[in-house]
């Protein structure tokens, strides 16, 4: 190892970009401050949770996207935009090949810690159309895709602008609330779950929540349905062995999870998922200094349960992460990682949300407010969290004089 630590972190979400964040605050000894690198594809920083409120225009995306640039201004951590290609995760000396992360365009990063954190992807291969036709919603492209196809129907003279969003999970039943508060008559939304029940991974409370805001908007849920195939300006809908064509406008993809394909190609040991295998430390099997985390890591939690794929654990992890790159490269003990279930919280449109955490439980514009108050608390920089605040302390007064 070079006198100076190398970190290299790949993925700039909140698994990686908290991880960066928090090892530029840990105490350092002079001469042992690392370099660190973080490398992602985008630009900008994606606080997926507050996604939905770019469909109802109740956020801007500079609140809810910030560059990395502007997060990362007045730290030492360096930011590349890039696509990984390659890792190699062993070194050889007599042939002068060291660790090192091999990008598309061919730059090659070295590396004395390596942090993946890569997370996953929307899959769009499993239904014939899906690619061409449907829109995912996990990215900031994504929420500007929708929002341009909504206003040219929003502009046009239909009288129905029909929507089928296809999975009854998190984000099928928020983003079905949001689209049904923004078009409001005018929308015939369609929520569509091949199970028997829609958020059949939530807490009873919050999904009785949801299945009562969704009466209430007056979206059809079709339960035990399968998509057949989806084309530009229709669904094909499977119940009991009989397919129905349903005519739509919109299609949105919400539909389950995908390990980043780049981890296939790093030959690291993975799982039946293709999740990378990592210890209680969150080190990568047989190789300790590389760490996994978020997503694409495949861990168990103290009583044998998969750890879920969300933003709260991919938050918790970094912190972890961070503490045990720290530590293993000042000959500390490094930490098991312990998940703490915190709650759950969901947005169910316009000025209403449900909440349960530590027994906690309710609903209504309290806990929308306490939605908000939590995330602004967890956007990743002071002076982000600080400048949003302020922009929603006076955005009532700005549209009062406006």
């Amino acid at each position: 190892m070079t006198s100076v630590p190398r970190i290299c972190i790949l993925g700039g979400g909140f698994g990686g970009l908290y991880t960066a964040l928090r090892l530029h605050q840990l105490i350092w000894e002079p001469g042992q401050k690392p370099e660190i690198t973080l490398i992602d594809r985008q630009t900008n920083f994606v606080f997926t949770p507050l996604l939905y409120e770019l469909i109802t225009g109740e956020m801007q995306s500079w609140e809810i996207a910030p560059p990395f640039a502007e997060l990362l201004k007045g730290t030492d951590i360096r930011f590349v935009q890039g696509s990984v290609k390659q890792v190699a995760a062993d070194a050889d000396l007599s042939q002068q090949v060291q660790k090192s992360v091999t990008l598309e365009d061919g730059t090659q990063i070295p590396y004395d810690r390596l942090v993946l954190a890569l997370g996953c992807e929307t899959p769009s291969d499993l239904v014939p159309g899906t690619t061409e036709n449907a829109i995912p919603f996990r990215s900031l492209d994504d929420a500007y895709r929708l929002d341009a196809k909504l206003r040219v129907l929003e502009a046009s003279a239909i009288e129905r602008i029909r929507i089928a969003i296809v999975g009854a999970g998190y984000t099928g039943v928020e983003v079905a609330c949001k689209l049904a508060d923004r078009i409001k008559e005018r929308g015939r939304i369609r929520l569509i779950q091949s199970r028997d029940t829609i958020l059949p991974n939530a807490k009873e409370f919050n999904r009785n929540a949801a299945i009562k805001a969704l009466e209430q908007r007056g979206i059809w849920v079709d339960l035990e349905t399968n998509v057949s195939e989806i084309t530009a300006d229709s669904i094909g809908l499977t119940y009991k062995d009989k397919t129905d064509i349903i005519p739509v406008e919109i299609v949105m993809w919400t539909v389950g999870n995908q390990v980043s394909p780049a981890i296939n190609h790093f030959g690291l040991p993975l799982n039946a998922q293709g999740k990378i295998t990592v210890s209680d430390t969150l080190q990568v099997t047989d190789n300790p200094e590389i760490f996994a985390l978020g997503d694409a890591a495949a861990m168990l939690n103290t009583d044998g349960q998969i750890i879920p794929t969300t933003a709260q654990v991919a938050f918790q992890q970094s912190d972890f992460v961070a503490w045990n790159v720290w530590s293993s490269l000042t000959d500390r003990p490094l930490l098991p990682f312990r998940y703490t279930d915190l709650g759950e919280m969901m947005i169910l449109g316009d000025d209403n949300a449900v909440l349960s955490s530590f027994g906690i439980q309710f609903d209504g514009p309290l806990a929308y407010l306490t939605r908000r108050l939590v995330y602004l608390y967890r956007l990743p920089t002071l002076e982000h969290q600080l400048k949003v605040g302020f922009n929603w302390l006076t955005q009532p007064l700005v549209k009062l004089l406006s």
